[in-house]
């Protein structure tokens, strides 16, 4: 199923109302349209496409009020190390500055659980701050777990603590070694859903810890890529239902690389299984899944893929392009 918070992939011009520094190399920003007027509707869990340029596009988790219309606001890392595209938010979000972005999309909703467990690690607290807000006003039990080197990298823990009080632990990995998140969720109640949001070795370890619980379910949020190497790939049939057009895919080349060769256009952004982006409707045909988006239940309802690394597990698949 697509869980997309709209189809709608109409970019929006928005202006920089303010900027903030808010933990080490962490800054916050706040958008809205340039004149007035609300900004499509969210809910918690969704991300905005932030269009760099025409060929740099990067997804920022909102992390406001989805109760106000008025401003977007996202926090951005900057990743020197990274592909660039958090060192050019940085330099091109200056307050007043005029840029582009695509509507939410979610793929990260609160789902109906009997309790809440949040997992967050340094940056991946950003779609937890609207998570957890409706997670509280909805009545279910609900903890966060909050991780980071120490209170210069984790953004929002004050605020977060003063709000929720002992709802909300914080661990600081430099002063007291990694979090025990095994020992931490293994008293997990049936019916409990477990949110992950941060590095690859957080989310492995959440869940690890869980896939052992009965009833409990892990929901994760990745900024990385799945490691695909070793990944058997092998040529299949592909036929558009739209376009009308019947394709070959080979063993190294994607669906979305073809379907672009082929004049067909596909939106896409991260080209690694994680932004949501290229999600396309599987009309028949079974699907080799491979992104970091879907979730197990998604997955075997097979309504869905991500073109740019998912394939086809038989011989023949059909899409909605």
């Amino acid at each position: 199923m697509i869980t997309s918070t709209s189809a709608d992939t109409t970019p929006i011009d928005v202006v920089v109302r303010e900027r903030h520094c808010v933990a080490s190399d962490i800054d916050e920003f706040t958008l809205a349209r340039p004149g007035s007027g609300a900004l499509p509707a969210w809910e918690p869990g969704a991300h905005i496409d932030l269009l760099l340029s025409d060929a740099l596009v990067r997804q920022y988790s909102l992390c406001s009020d989805p109760g106000d219309p008025s401003t977007y606001r996202i926090a951005v890392l900057r990743e020197p190390h990274g592909r660039g595209g958090s060192a050019r938010a940085h330099e091109m979000l200056r307050v007043g500055a005029h840029i582009s972005i695509r509507p939410p999309r979610n793929h990260f909703p609160l789902v109906r659980a009997l309790g809440y467990v949040f997992v967050a690690g340094g940056i991946g607290i950003t779609p937890m701050m609207p998570l957890v807000a409706a997670a509280a006003r909805g009545g279910r039990p609900w903890r966060l777990v909050y991780t980071g080197r120490d209170d210069a990298s984790m953004p929002y823990a004050r605020e977060l603590r003063e709000r929720y009080g002992d709802s909300v632990t914080l661990h600081h990995s430099t002063r007291d070694g990694r979090f025990d998140l095994a020992s931490d969720l293994a008293g997990s109640s049936p019916g409990t859903a477990v949110y992950a949001c941060g590095p690859r070795s957080l989310i492995a370890a959440a869940e690890a810890a869980c896939a052992g619980l009965e009833a409990v379910d892990v929901f994760a949020e990745r900024f990385t890529a799945a490691d695909l190497r070793g990944a058997d790939s092998r040529a299949f049939e592909l036929s558009l239902a739209v376009s009308g057009l019947t394709l070959s895919v080979p063993a190294r080349r994607s669906i979305l690389e073809v379907a672009e060769a082929s004049g067909v256009v596909a939106l896409s952004s991260c080209r690694e299984g994680t932004c949501g982006t290229c999600e396309t409707v599987v009309v028949s045909g079974e699907v080799d899944h491979r992104d970091s988006v879907l979730t197990p239940q998604e997955r075997a309802e097979n309504e869905s893929m991500m073109i740019c690394v998912s394939r086809c597990a038989g011989e023949r698949l059909v899409l909605e392009l």
